[in-house]
């Protein structure tokens, strides 16, 4: 396949994948540096690519599957320990407490990367990037009932852990 090709082929995807790669990620940065590995990697495949169907349903799978990738990996977790260090440190609460709500937010970060991906996916898309329904369902490709479940599970999950090791039941 010819760069032309190439480029007619999958340069038309890209305002979606990007919104599909940034709605998992919730950073522009690593955004966009997935899209860059997106299309690298189909770039190396290139000649393979001929017997794809649906290339748009291939590139959206890649996307997803390499924002996962990047969501279970220590620069992910490097990222949200940042995030919430930032948050920790605008708290008027006693050192104590501060404490206290970071082991928390370890636990539930920890709890979180435990769950199914595809409840990993749409609770973080639906609680943390604050995404609309209709959005969530673009992305993920599951119903709004689907989705409904997915999150309550995910919740609950979440809840139970949390309320056993707490005693907030």
């Amino acid at each position: 396949m010819t760069a032309e090709a190439f480029k007619r082929l999958f340069l038309p995807f890209h305002p979606k994948l990007y919104r599909i790669a940034f709605a998992l990620v919730g950073n522009k940065e690593e955004a966009e540096d997935i899209l860059q590995e997106t299309y690298s990697k189909l770039w190396v495949k290139r000649d393979e690519l001929a017997d794809i169907r649906n290339p748009e349903a291939f590139c959206v799978t890649l996307v997803k599957n390499l924002c996962l990738d990047f969501l279970r990996s220590p620069r992910a977790t490097q990222r949200d320990e940042e995030l919430s260090e930032v948050y920790m440190s605008a708290s008027e609460a006693s050192p104590e407490r501060k404490a206290e709500e970071k082991e928390q937010l370890r636990n539930i970060r920890r709890w979180i990367h435990q769950l199914p991906a595809n409840q990993q996916q749409v609770l973080r898309l639906h609680s943390l990037e604050d995404c609309p329904m209709e959005e969530i369902e673009k992305i993920t490709g599951y119903n709004a009932g689907n989705i409904r479940i997915l999150l309550f599970r995910a919740r609950k999950k979440i809840r139970e852990q949390f309320n056993r090791l707490y005693g907030n039941e």
